[in-house]
């Protein structure tokens, strides 16, 4: 079937580097349809494993144009369908139900002798497997069968990588096939990169490997004026994407440059092995598997190559006509080179298309996928989707989030400062409470705002006061000598020695100040002839003149204990 197919391909096909997705690689792109129509209503790019089985099951039977099965199809089958083909019409890819349908219109003009594989047929080959996983399932694990299943995991993951890099030299749209390499060998290329990549070829309406490689190309060669702007996503991925496009050009001069497909492929296939097992120790299972792999490609291309010859001769023809290259393409040599080993390699990745599918389809499309790259590698799945957005929640434990809470609310110990003899008059956001208890502030604590009651003077030393006063009306009292007036908090040190004499002289108990009013920041009133007072009005020149500056109290206070 797949033979007809190749050698007829030209007439119901643009193209004829269409590559065939096998039966796992069918159940990898349908979840990703699935997934993808999930995001677009709403949902988010998931989808559990029975609902791919379900519909799996819906799709085979559709497009063999069998009885459906006896369950309901899915909610959003036709959109998952239609996302299906363009998928795989966007990587020039074709599946084996689109082959078999393929083959049945082809056999009305060409005179085959073979019969045509029956439909029912087909659907037994790419389901048979969903009946192997249940003795498997209930056949209880031991640590020999465990291992041993680990190391044949690793093996056809490996076996994956290398065909994948074979199926981008002779289909480079096939965007399966560049998500499976993009990282192995480890290039620091995670979701982030792959997903800069996928929104990049999204806007140029390109495939994944032509948004790459136009990026690094306009890196390495564009000018000034042509290189990438400086906030492009990818500028990030710049060395891993690079080596990628690096280590593809040196397959792609390999492919060119030796007219004999078996030796082209041998070191084709000898390149991929160095560049898996480097820096590998020698008990790795990678290891182990990549030089089996590599054995077994070599040895397969070469009986490939022998066949072909034999049919050439013979006069019967491969079967296979990649296009030829035209006269005034600039890698004409290059391709007419390895046009030969093209042949050789679309013949091998058909074969690997038709090999059975994988027993377990949870392993195939799960997250728990083998160490390829150093790190845990993700499937295909996790690869398509973009990295979450953080939401401002707190990822950690509640655990974690109590302790921190109560860390916070802990009295933190401040060591102890030598703060100068000003320190009273600079702002503290938050006064330790031994400094509010050792150093109250001036209203909790009683102030001689007049001096003590003097004695009964005789009528000579009245008028003596009364004179002095007049003449030096702003020093009438014991506060207006002892605060004058300042700018700034700039100390005084008149006042101190006022102050100091003051507080000395001044004898007052705690009953007084609450009978003054707490008024400390209020001017004195002033003294008439005859002991009588007069009450300064707000406003008045006198009452702004006596007005004090911000802090001043404090550093009054300061000085008077």
């Amino acid at each position: 079937m797949v033979k007809v197919f190749r050698r007829e391909c030209h007439k119901v096909l643009n193209s004829e580097r269409t590559t065939i997705h096998g039966a796992d690689g069918m159940l990898m792109v349908l979840q990703l349809a699935m997934a993808d129509v999930n995001k677009k209503h709403g949902g988010e790019f998931r989808v559990a494993l029975s609902d791919v089985l379900m519909a799996w099951k819906h799709l085979l039977l559709d497009k063999l144009h069998l009885p459906p099965p006896s369950s309901a199809r899915l909610e959003n089958y036709d959109l998952i369908l239609e996302t299906y083909k363009c998928f795989l019409r966007r990587s020039n890819t074709v599946d084996l139900v689109d082959i078999f349908s393929m083959y049945t219109q082809l056999r009305l003009v060409d005179t085959d002798p073979e019969e045509p594989v029956s439909p029912v047929h087909l659907f037994e080959f790419l389901s048979s497997s969903e009946v192997s996983e249940l003795p498997e399932l209930s056949v209880p694990s031991t640590p020999s069968s465990k291992s041993k299943s680990m190391s044949s995991q690793v093996k056809t993951a490996v076996r994956r990588v290398f065909c994948s890099y074979l199926s981008l030299l002779v289909n480079s749209k096939n965007d399966m096939a560049l998500a499976q390499t993009l990282d192995v060998p480890s290039r620091c290329l995670g979701r982030q990169a792959f997903t800069d990549i996928k929104r990049a070829a999204q806007k140029s309406n390109t495939s994944l490997f032509l948004a790459l490689t136009s990026f690094v190309r306009a890196i390495q060669l564009g000018g000034k004026g042509y290189a990438p702007a400086e906030s492009d996503p990818l500028r990030k991925h710049v060395k891993g994407l690079s080596d990628f496009v690096h280590f593809l050009d040196n397959l792609e001069e390999i492919l060119g440059e030796s007219a004999d497909p078996s030796m082209c492929g041998s070191k084709l296939v000898a390149a991929i092995r160095a560049a898996m097992v480097k820096g590998r120790s020698s008990g790795d299972a990678v290891l182990a598997a990549a030089n089996e792999t590599a054995q077994e490609l070599k040895e397969r291309i070469c009986q490939l190559h022998h066949s072909q010859k034999q049919s050439s001769a013979k006069g019967n023809g491969t079967g296979l006509s990649p296009a030829r290259p035209k006269a005034y393409a600039i890698n004409h040599a290059t391709a007419l080179g390895g046009r030969d080993t093209v042949k050789v390699l679309m013949a091998l990745l058909d074969e690997e298309a038709l090999a059975p599918p994988c027993l377990n389809k949870a392993d195939l499309l799960s997250e728990d996928q083998p160490v390829l790259s150093g790190d845990e590698a993700n499937s295909i799945l996790e690869l398509f989707r973009s990295p979450e957005v953080s939401t401002g929640g707190s990822p950690e434990p509640l655990r974690n989030r109590i302790q921190r809470q109560r860390d916070l609310l802990k009295p933190k110990a401040k060591s102890g400062v030598i703060r100068s003899q000003f320190a009273c008059t600079y702002a503290d956001d938050e006064l330790p409470l031994n400094r509010v208890l050792e150093f109250p502030s001036s209203s909790q604590v009683p102030t001689c705002v007049h001096p003590a009651p003097k004695g009964r003077n005789t009528p000579a030393a009245d008028e003596e006061e009364q004179r002095s006063e007049a003449k030096h009306p702003n020093n009438s009292g014991p506060q207006g000598a002892a605060l004058g007036q300042r700018s700034g908090n700039a100390p005084d040190r008149g006042a101190g020695r006022g102050v100091r004499k003051q507080s000395r002289g001044c004898k007052r108990k705690p009953g007084d100040f609450e009978q003054d009013g707490g008024r400390e920041n209020e001017p004195p009133q002033k003294k008439q002839p005859g002991g009588v007072s007069v009450k300064v009005r707000p406003g008045s020149k006198a009452q702004t003149k006596k007005k004090l500056i911000a802090g001043q109290g404090k550093l009054t206070s300061f000085f008077r204990l």
